[in-house]
């Protein structure tokens, strides 16, 4: 016995047969004397004409609806008054399609979502489809984070009640995304006379700490990561993942931490929206700054590289030692101008992100040094579905699918279709 023909037939089968018991339930009768008008949006009545027909397809296949249809004799608007009721408005899709297609719109291209439909569920759509229902959802899940948003500057915000936050760090980082070149006109590359092929998608996260290990290390809280996130400028960043972070709680956190790398826009939102918090710049990324001087002073002599950075980072960066780092850098010497230049940029940096450097005060506290979170939910949320070869994306299209996919991995897609369907 072919056990996968059988049992492939018999779902068919049985979703024909599903299909069949769904169109009768969708027969609507035409209405009755009482309900012969409805309300029109000009302000008049419309008036029941016919009972006319539409294909939607469903979890079960495609199923024929007949429905009431009502005609405005002043405006000439027509309208199914069923369809809204039904959720199938202006769609040939029924509600549990549309989910099916915003589920795998949002973890894999939309060619491979086509393809998981028409496997897992025996139902056959378009890429086109996918691609349309997908980021219309996200589309209005970001119009919807927007409009809050907004509230949320206008009022003071609400205490969020709950128990108190041991501790609450946010995290903030950007990473390219590939676009298409309407996207990018008049922006420069990373090379310099380069036109760009990359816009920015600035990436925030919010999670929990209770406790630690053993030996000191912070242990973050199981399931405790949100993020949040789009391409937009920094000063609308900062809005969205502040709201994030009142939402998960920051009033009543006991200890507060924004971490990021030594972006000065990212210093800048924690000034604006977290003062007070404690501020530290990711340990690897500040060695990394090192390394790459190190490169500059000695090309091609791996073994002086790393006595140099045996010095500079075990004794003094990772120690908290910033003023003798900056010092110590300061001193060095180079004819070239490019190299002198690098010196410079990077003693600026240390000096102006010192305080975010005490590493061995914050080890102290139990708090993370590094911004791993957020590095992993750029790959996760961001690189793993915006940024697979050959995809180039409008801004609009990007920003919807990144809606989609944080509702998703936030957990509150099912809150956010409930609310959007009720209303």
């Amino acid at each position: 016995m072919d056990l996968e023909a059988v049992e492939m037939a018999m779902r068919s089968a049985l979703h024909r047969a599903g299909a069949a018991a769904l169109s009768q339930l969708l027969q609507f009768s035409a209405p009755g004397e009482e309900e012969r008008t409805v309300a029109c949006p000009c302000g008049q009545r419309a008036r029941y004409h016919e009972l006319r027909t539409k294909w939607v397809l469903t979890a079960l296949g495609p199923v024929k609806v007949s429905r009431p249809y009502y005609l405005c004799p002043t405006c000439h608007a027509g309208q199914f008054p069923a369809d809204a009721q039904l959720d199938i408005e202006e769609t040939e899709f029924s509600p549990g399609v549309r989910r099916m297609q915003a589920v795998v719109g949002h973890e894999a291209p939309f060619d491979h979502g086509r393809e998981q439909i028409r496997v897992l569920a025996g139902l056959e759509v378009t890429v086109k489809s996918v691609e349309r229902t997908a980021e219309a959802l996200g589309t209005d899940i970001a119009q919807r984070e927007q409009e809050a948003i907004q509230q949320a500057l206008q009022l003071d915000l609400p205490v969020v009640a709950g128990e108190p936050i041991r501790i609450l760090y946010v995290q903030m980082d950007g990473t390219g995304v590939p676009v298409v070149k309407k996207e990018t006109v008049g922006r420069s590359g990373k090379v310099e006379g380069q036109p760009a092929h990359t816009r920015e998608v600035k990436l925030g996260c919010v999670f929990t700490q209770t406790t630690w290990d053993k030996k000191g290390y912070p242990i973050r809280d199981p399931d405790s990561t949100t993020y949040t996130g789009a391409i937009e400028t920094a000063e609308e960043f900062g809005k969205r993942l502040y709201r994030e972070a009142w939402q998960r709680g920051w009033s009543r956190a006991q200890k507060k931490v924004v971490m990021g790398d030594g972006a000065e826009w990212i210093w800048n939102l924690a000034a604006e929206h977290f003062p007070g918090a404690i501020e530290i710049v990711d340990l690897y990324h500040a060695r990394q700054h090192l390394w790459e001087l190190a490169r500059r002073l000695y090309p091609h002599d791996g073994g002086r590289q790393k006595g140099w950075m045996k010095i500079h980072q075990k004794r003094l960066l990772d120690r908290g030692k910033i003023e003798k780092l900056v010092g110590a850098l300061r001193a060095i010497t180079s004819d070239d101008a490019e190299v002198a230049e690098k010196i410079r940029t990077e003693a600026d940096y240390f000096e102006r992100n010192a305080e975010r450097m005490q590493y061995p005060k914050f080890r102290r506290q139990h708090l993370f040094v590094g911004s791993g979170v957020i590095e992993a939910g750029c790959k996760t949320v961001i690189a793993s579905r915006l940024k697979r070869s050959g995809m180039f994306w409008t801004v609009r299209g990007a920003n919807a699918i990144l809606a989609l996919r944080c509702c998703h991995l936030n957990g509150r897609f099912e809150d956010y279709w409930e609310g959007c369907r009720a209303a």
